[in-house]
């Protein structure tokens, strides 16, 4: 799943290709709110599960996922997938 859309852009895209720094920065700014709602997506679904394996440890089956797969979700950082 990629987690950043395709540029709307194909000039600025070509352009961070090449490695032009201006479009580097513009690109970087241009992603930033969309990583923070990517990155507050993360915190929220890792908290509510953890919460739930706490809660209801029985429902974590219900979902697809063993125990050790949420404790690894649980203890990744928010910027990791």
């Amino acid at each position: 799943m990629n987690d950043f859309p395709a540029l709307g852009s194909t000039c600025r895209h070509q352009a961070w290709l090449r490695g032009d720094e201006t479009s580097r920065r513009l690109y970087c700014l241009a992603m930033l709110p969309r990583m923070i709602t990517i990155w507050r997506k993360r915190i929220y679904f890792r908290r509510d599960l953890e919460a739930m394996a706490k809660a209801n440890p029985h429902l974590i089956d219900d979902i697809g996922m063993k125990k050790w797969q949420v404790e690894a979700e649980i203890a990744k950082p928010f910027w990791q997938r």
